[in-house]
C-alpha cells in the first residue's frame, strides 16, 4: 500500500492561476497545514519549500489534473527529484460532500492512501509533442470539415447561373475557382455577397488543408527496424490516442 512508503502526502487541486495545497499525515489521516500559492515558477517553488519545511521525510504530491492544469506543477516537482501522483477526477466525492479548493486538495492527498499503487504523470518529450501536434490537427481537420460543410449549403441556395458554371468541377477545381474569383466586378447584389462567402470559405478550406498537411509530416511513426529491414509499427504502450492516430498515419500512407 502507497500509506506504508510514505509520511505525508501532498494533496493539490490545481486552477488557472491559484493551486490549492493540503499536507495530510499518512499515520493519522489528519491534515497538517494548508495553503494556496500562485500557479507560476514562483508558487510552484513556493510549494515544494512549504513541503519541506511541513511534511518533512517520505513524502509524495498527489495531484488532481497532473496533465492540466497541474503540467507545470508536476514538471516542476519531478525535475526536483519530488515524487509526483496523477489522481482522477473526484467527481464522487464532490457530489457526496463539500466544495471548495481547500476540500479538493485533501480529498487529492486521502485518495492515494487507500491505493496499492497510483500512476505517475505520463512523461513529456516525444509523447507530449505528439499530442499537441495531434490535438492541433484535429482541430484543422474539424475547423476545415466544418468549412466544407457550409460550402456545400451554401451552393445550393447560389443563383443558378452560378450554380451551373460550379456543378461540374471537382472539389480541387472548385476551391481553386472559388478562391481567386473578384466579387467587386457583378453588379448583382446577391451574386456579389454570394461569391464573396464562397471565396471566405474556400480560402479557408484551402488554408486549413495545408496547415492539416504541415502538422501531419510532423508527426512520424515509431521505428522498430531490424538489421537491414526498415519498418515502423505502432505504440502498443497502451494510449489508444495515439495508437489511433500511428494508425491512422500508416492507413493514408499506404493509400
Amino acid at each position: 500500500m502507497l500509506a506504508d512508503q510514505l509520511e505525508y502526502v501532498v494533496g493539490v487541486d490545481p486552477h488557472r492561476d491559484t493551486h490549492a495545497l493540503a499536507i495530510v499525515d499518512v499515520r493519522t489521516g489528519g491534515v497538517v497545514f494548508e495553503a494556496s500559492v500562485e500557479a507560476s515558477s514562483i508558487g510552484y517553488a513556493r510549494a515544494l519549500e512549504l513541503a519541506r519545511g511541513q511534511a518533512p521525510g517520505r513524502r509524495s504530491f498527489a495531484i488532481e489534473g497532473a496533465g492540466s492544469f497541474g503540467a507545470g506543477l508536476s514538471r516542476f516537482l519531478s525535475g526536483q527529484g519530488e515524487r509526483v501522483l496523477e489522481v482522477g477526477r473526484l467527481r464522487r466525492e464532490r457530489r457526496s460532500g463539500g466544495k471548495n479548493d481547500a476540500l479538493d486538495a485533501i480529498r487529492a492527498a486521502r485518495s492515494v492512501l487507500a491505493e496499492s499503487r497510483a500512476a505517475e504523470p505520463r512523461a513529456g518529450g516525444e509523447r507530449e509533442a505528439l499530442r499537441a501536434l495531434m490535438a492541433a490537427r484535429e482541430g484543422a481537420v474539424n475547423a476545415r470539415r466544418a468549412a466544407l460543410c457550409q460550402l456545400r449549403a451554401l451552393l445550393i441556395t447560389t443563383p443558378e447561373s452560378l450554380r451551373s458554371e460550379l456543378r461540374p468541377l471537382t472539389r480541387a477545381q472548385l476551391l481553386r475557382r472559388l478562391g481567386s474569383v473578384r466579387p467587386d466586378r457583378r453588379r448583382d447584389v446577391e451574386l456579389r455577397g454570394t461569391l464573396r462567402a464562397l471565396r471566405a470559405l474556400a480560402r479557408r478550406v484551402r488554408q486549413l488543408t495545408s496547415e492539416e498537411r504541415e502538422l501531419a509530416g510532423e508527426i512520424a511513426p515509431i521505428p522498430a527496424s531490424s538489421g537491414q529491414t526498415i519498418r515502423y509499427r505502432l505504440d502498443r504502450g497502451g494510449d489508444r490516442r495515439l495508437n489511433r492516430a500511428l494508425h491512422m498515419i500508416l492507413v493514408t500512407r499506404r493509400r
